[in-house]
């Protein structure tokens, strides 16, 4: 019975490994798009997109994490893909990747 128990852990610890991929990878795109849209008026937002959105990360999930950021009309978007580790952060990744993306409009100018 014990290892039937052991078997079910590991998975449920597999499964909050995946939400928390989840949760991270969107929190890192919304940081992202958010510094994205409030550096458009004074210096470079896709630059800002990047450091911010990959700064919301630790960094076994850094190491490999897929940024990018592009304005789509008034809206500054920004995309992370995350892969997912198995069992333990920094060992191997599962075969796919957790997608998260967010999006923030731009200030308008004062006049």
């Amino acid at each position: 019975m014990a290892p039937i128990i052991l078997v079910v852990l590991a998975l449920l610890w597999q499964c909050v490994l995946i939400g928390y991929t989840f949760t991270l990878a969107g929190n890192a795109a919304d940081e992202g798009a958010r510094a994205a849209a409030s550096a458009a008026a004074y210096g470079d937002p896709a630059s800002a997109c990047e450091s911010a959105a990959r700064e919301h990360l630790p960094s076994a999930w850094n190491s490999n994490a897929s940024v990018s950021c592009y304005q789509s009309g008034n809206v500054w978007k920004a995309d992370v893909d995350l892969a997912t580790p198995v069992l333990f952060p920094g060992a191997a990744n599962l075969p796919f990747t957790v997608h998260g993306s967010a999006g923030a409009a731009l200030e308008a100018e004062a006049e």
